[in-house]
């Protein structure tokens, strides 16, 4: 009987993945998208005029803020809107590395 090689990519049962030397840059990047999320949700809901009757009156007002602060990070946990990379990237080349 004979083994099969790994394939690429694939780690055999046990093994320790490879640090990511740019793991503090990805948190960066989606942290950055994250709270740039949030910032745009607090905007639009801002433009967003209460209705009296469907309101939610002074609760809603209280609450809004930690929504956008959740939203945010929600969003771009998710697929995001495609900021994280591009940051990731300007990151790593003021840095002088190579993404």
């Amino acid at each position: 009987m004979t083994i099969a090689p790994p394939r690429p990519g694939v780690q055999p049962p046990g093994a320790v993945p490879a640090p990511n030397p740019h793991a503090a840059a990805e948190k960066t990047a989606r942290d950055f998208e994250a709270v740039f999320t949030g910032q745009m949700a607090k905007l639009m809901l801002e433009s967003v005029d209460v209705d009296s009757e469907f309101g939610g009156g002074h609760g809603e007002e209280m609450f809004r803020g930690i929504l956008t602060e959740q939203l945010g990070p929600a969003i771009a946990g998710r697929a995001g809107l495609g900021i994280a990379p591009a940051v990731l990237q300007q990151i790593l080349r003021l840095q002088g590395e190579q993404p």
